[in-house]
């Protein structure tokens, strides 16, 4: 009886190491059948689903694609996982130009992804000050204004001492 191995929706295909899948195509032997849920589990570009369909037809080791009813032990079989291999490589570059050109748009209208400043120009003019009096140390601003020492840091690498500026 052929071995099935199966790889369901917990292992990724846009990983380069895919240790279930590795496992399986090193057992798997010729009249195995190796099942997926979706192609999308197999391989994030067609370049990669087709050269690992080429080694398993090569190997004699059936892919069967659940979701698409896909077997390529057949040739309708393997024209219609190319075509539907093509159809997701070309929906994921899509994808990706929607997704730059939204974020364009977002920093034309003047938005900027990441958090918002932990301080405001007002309080990073007060670390400063309590900074450069000598009488708190970091932690003690941090603590002041409810953020930690690197932040304070950072603001405090931003803004010129006043006994750093120039007479």
């Amino acid at each position: 009886m052929p071995w099935v191995a199966a790889i369901g929706p917990e292992a990724s295909g846009k990983l380069a190491r895919r240790p279930e899948l590795d496992k399986a195509l090193m057992v798997a032997r010729e009249g195995d059948q190796l099942v997926v849920t979706k192609l999308d589990r197999l391989g994030r570009s067609l370049e990669n689903l087709i050269e690992l369909s080429k080694e398993l037809q090569e190997r004699g080791v059936g892919l069967v694609i659940l979701d698409q009813g896909i077997d390529t032990s057949t040739a309708v079989g393997r024209m219609f996982f190319q075509i539907l291999g093509a159809i997701a490589e070309f929906e994921h570059a899509l994808m990706s130009e929607r997704t730059m050109d939204g974020l364009e748009a977002a920093r034309a209208r003047g938005r900027t992804g990441g958090q918002k400043p932990k301080l405001g120009p007002r309080q990073v003019q007060l670390a400063r000050e309590m900074y450069d009096s000598g009488d708190f140390t970091v932690q003690q601003i941090a603590d002041e204004f409810g953020v930690t020492r690197p932040t304070i840091y950072r603001h405090l690498s931003k803004v010129p001492s006043q006994s750093q500026e120039p007479a």
